[in-house]
């Protein structure tokens, strides 16, 4: 796997777990956190919990298949990315529209409004 595909890889099991954090157990939460979170290598986290790197490969490989069942059922992830292109849409019209000052300043609020949401 290339530098750039392990890096995609992390920044979406990231996304994944800061939205399906919760749903996994403590183990799997604290063994995503080392690994992706924190940069511990597999040795690292066997030594810290006293069990073999296969082990710790096998509890991230099924934390990683949960978050991607999570997402394929709940698709939280891939609604908040269609939710930010809308919204950075929505800018750009706003911001190339023959709005007058004071609907496009309210217009700009209401859409600041819904990006903090």
């Amino acid at each position: 796997m290339s530098q750039e595909n392990k890096l995609e890889k992390t920044n979406r099991i990231n996304l994944l777990f800061d939205f399906y954090e919760a749903l996994l157990t403590e183990k799997q939460q604290t063994f995503l956190r080392y690994y992706f979170l924190d940069d511990f290598s597999l040795g690292e986290i066997a030594s810290e919990f006293a069990i073999s790197r296969q082990a710790v490969y096998e509890h991230i490989k099924r934390a990683e298949e949960m978050l991607e069942a999570y997402e394929e059922k709940l698709g939280l992830l891939r609604k908040d990315e269609e939710r930010s292109e809308l919204l950075s849409r929505l800018q750009q019209v706003l911001e190339e529209s023959g709005m007058s000052q004071i609907h496009k300043e309210t217009a700009k609020q209401l859409l600041r409004q819904a990006e903090q949401l």
